[in-house]
């Protein structure tokens, strides 16, 4: 079977009917269990990466960059709610894209989230590792194997079980959230708005704006770890057992606790002393935060130990999302099929999961080895972000899209901000990736090199996998929209 036009030309093999029983899944999440997938896959980011954020605006333009980043993240959450039910397959991003764009459009769409979600928990076994080795002493050269351990564990209870995996998930990031709640009641107490302000100004400048405008612009990148990964969520969808109901509420929920975490996170981990200076360049800001609360002693390790809960709760999150993201691709054949193929017995993606930790931790330590390794986490970061944006772009753009083209389509949920919400979240998006190539040199060849990976994965489906795809149930859905 073959299906092109104008700028797509792609054919679908046949496959035999135990294709899809070797690739099942099973229904379990509800709105509460999605609520924490969204929190919890984000939820590191008000432990570790916003505040690289503070080196390059300041705190002024940190706190400017975040409104701009919540605004973005606001119509792209609205219009991921109103998308998700009504295409609720485990492809998110790519099945939206593959209705509203065809199979070109899906790819491309895809493949920067698949980068996004392979990068991110790398990104965030660094911090854990960093954590990890200032609580227990541990020199620099263990952290590969604190990331070797946290893969190991984490990627285990994923294959091990949805029900296992989802409890999990509530469990910890419930006690994330409660970790920063002590957090701020002790931080409170030492807000001093002269630690915010410390960042010695470029000349010309505003200590609160201490590198100028251009400094917002610079900390968009980093403004968006207090978000990076809650549109992930559909890709829960085929293991919700209502996601036409529980998929808005689980994403529209977990915005608005994001929302508040990162604005009291933003100011009263900087309002206090290290100050913002030395916050910026810290890869625990939250630990240091607590020392300035409780000391420098027992206590303030035992919490700091605490405080990797949330680390905890975001990798586990996105391993989830990753696992579900390649299984979805392949088992529609834009990635190799055999990525697809879950247990047996568990009807997990277990394939996917390992070879996306494999990935993930290849790059992480080829970055540490062949980088500055006290950057490490902030390359992984921007190399994670730029995937993000390019996907942000493509989501609004099949949202609009879908509402010019598809308008008989069931919508279970309909944004309240519309078309002019996913315009401006498109147009955000597409600056902070512009921003992306005037941070620091360091960032930037992370970024060159991600594009480099981008462009690769563009060329494996254009002389390759465009002509082995299979009719998938987003396929399927996409071309019954596209003929009727």
């Amino acid at each position: 079977m073959s299906e092109g036009n104008d700028r797509e030309s792609v054919r679908y093999e046949d496959v035999e009917d135990a294709y899809f029983e070797k690739r099942g899944l099973k229904r379990y999440a509800r709105v509460w269990s999605l609520w924490a997938l969204g929190v919890g896959a984000v939820i590191s980011g008000d432990f570790f990466g916003w505040n690289y954020g503070l080196a390059a605006g300041g705190f002024g333009g940190m706190l400017l960059a975040t409104a701009i980043i919540t605004v973005m993240y606001g119509g792209l959450c609205f219009s991921i709610a109103e998308m998700s039910p009504a295409l609720p397959h485990t492809g998110g991003a790519y099945s939206f894209a593959r209705t509203a764009m065809g199979p070109w459009g899906a790819y491309v769409t895809g493949l920067a989230e698949n980068m996004e979600y392979i990068l991110t928990p790398a990104v965030i076994v660094v911090a854990i590792g960093s954590y990890l080795g200032a609580i227990f002493g541990t020199p620099d050269a263990m952290q590969p194997l604190w990331w070797l351990l946290a893969y190991a564990l984490f990627v285990g209870l994923n294959i091990y079980g949805v029900e296992a995996s989802f409890r999990f998930t509530v469990l910890i990031t419930l006690l994330a959230l409660g970790t920063l709640a002590v957090f701020f009641v002790g931080a409170a107490p030492h807000f001093s708005l002269t630690a915010a302000l410390d960042i010695t100004p470029d000349p010309g400048e505003s200590t609160w704006l201490p590198h100028g405008a251009s400094g917002v612009l610079r900390a968009l990148p980093f403004a968006m770890w207090f978000y990076l990964a809650i549109e992930e969520l559909p890709l829960a969808a085929e293991e919700a057992h209502d996601p036409a109901k529980d998929m808005p509420k689980g994403i529209l929920y977990g915005l608005l606790t994001l929302v508040a975490t990162a604005f009291l996170t933003l100011v009263l981990n900087t309002a206090m002393p290290p100050g913002a200076e030395a916050l910026g360049k810290s890869d625990e800001p939250l630990f240091d935060g607590f020392r300035t609360i409780f000391g420098d002693g027992i206590g303030a390790r035992v919490l700091a130990l605490i405080a990797v809960t949330g680390l905890v709760a975001s990798f586990h999150s996105i391993v989830f999302a990753y696992g579900r993201q390649i299984y979805s691709l392949s088992r529609a054949g834009y990635f190799p099929r055999a990525l697809s193929v879950t247990h047996s017995e568990r009807k997990t993606p277990h394939v996917a999961l390992v070879v996306g930790a494999g990935l993930g931790y290849g790059v992480a330590l080829l970055v540490h080895v062949l980088g500055d390794g006290s950057k490490v986490g902030a390359a992984l970061l921007n190399m994670a972000v730029f995937g993000a944006v390019i996907s942000y772009v493509l989501q609004m753009a099949s949202y609009v899209l879908l509402k010019l083209r598809h308008g008989h389509l069931e919508r279970p949920y309909e944004s309240p901000l519309g078309i002019g919400g996913a315009v401006i979240a498109a147009l955000i998006a597409a600056v902070t990736l512009v921003a992306m190539f005037v941070v620091e040199e360091a960032y930037r060849y992370a970024v060159i090199g991600a594009a480099i990976w981008y462009v690769a994965g563009l060329l494996y489906f254009a002389l390759y996998a465009r002509h082995r795809l299979v009719l998938s149930p987003e396929e399927t859905f996409a071309d019954a929209q596209r003929r009727g």
